[in-house]
């Protein structure tokens, strides 16, 4: 095992940081700050990072075919122009509820962008239960609705061969398989992969490498874990200097660089100042894996 490092490249605090994309175009890391409305998109060779405010919480962002990005915002999925700083409604969800949004997404390998919601969180991690519901935006602009009875959507990713699917209520503490078919985009045959540990705290954020781990984001936590989805066994924890770690992702040149995204939310003046990074992106090398590029939405 090389010797990892781990570094805070964008300090200006994020409130809730989530869903790191690596934008290989603009050579930059995406990212949100959910709580904060912002879509922020960091660069390696200035170290800034620059960031278009949005109208409600902004929860995920992901790479567009047709160039651009497209996020989830509030209860809607949308297009995103950088350059103009333009939004606009693509389609809703959930609008017999009134206090929910959407959490995580991200695009599946046939260029479909999945993405689940939640309820309002009253404080981090406290919520109305069984509020959220995880759905599918098509490539022809239809929404498919999964099942609903989440608490908190999370983490998502597939299996370097495309037939399983990976996936994160995070109150349940558990890592999800299901089958999953590319052709149309179905699910099934759910079961659970891990059931984290008391200090491991609460699943967030997920991704894979190119020899089929899973990495998962530990919100409360303050690590990522490195999972075995076969055996079902932790293989590697990377502790961070931030405990509300949020999600990860891969990027730099090769995809050998990972980048895990954090929050400030909920945290008093005491805990903050112990963790002054907190709300950070920080920049993990030497984990001697690489990732794989992120899937562009293909409509």
């Amino acid at each position: 095992m090389s010797s990892v490092r781990i570094e805070c490249v964008a300090k200006e605090g994020c409130r809730i940081g989530e869903s790191p994309v690596w934008d290989e175009k603009e050579d930059a890391l995406l990212y949100v700050d959910i709580t904060g409305r912002k879509v922020c998109r960091w660069s390696p060779v200035t170290r800034q990072a620059q960031a278009i405010p949005v109208d409600a919480p902004v929860s995920s962002v992901a790479l567009r075919k047709s160039g651009d990005y497209v996020i989830t915002l509030g209860t809607r999925f949308a297009a995103l122009k950088w350059k103009e700083e333009l939004v606009t409604t693509i389609t809703q969800v959930d609008k017999d509820k009134a206090n929910t949004r959407f959490n995580d997404g991200k695009v599946d390998p046939a260029g479909r962008y999945f993405a689940g919601t939640m309820a309002e969180e009253i404080r981090p991690a406290v919520l109305e239960r069984h509020q959220g519901s995880l759905y599918t935006l098509y490539s022809d602009l239809s929404v498919v609705k999964h099942f609903d009875q989440v608490d908190i959507s999370n983490g998502l990713d597939w299996s370097l061969d495309h037939r399983t699917f990976f996936y994160i209520d995070s109150l349940s503490y558990s890592v999800d398989a299901f089958d999953y078919d590319l052709q149309t985009g179905k699910i099934g045959n759910r079961r659970s992969i891990y059931k984290l540990e008391k200090e491991e705290s609460i699943p967030d954020g997920m991704c894979i490498d190119t020899e089929g781990k899973l990495w998962v984001a530990c919100y409360d936590g303050g690590r990522v874990i490195r999972l075995d989805p076969e055996t079902g066994k932790r293989l590697q924890t990377v502790k961070l200097p931030v405990d509300k770690t949020t999600s990860c992702c891969f990027g730099g040149k090769d995809y050998s660089e990972m980048y895990v995204t954090s929050a400030s939310d909920g945290m008093d003046k005491e805990w903050l100042s112990r963790q002054p990074q907190a709300g950070g992106i920080f920049k993990i090398t030497g984990l001697g894996v690489k990732g794989v590029p992120p899937y562009p939405f293909a409509g």
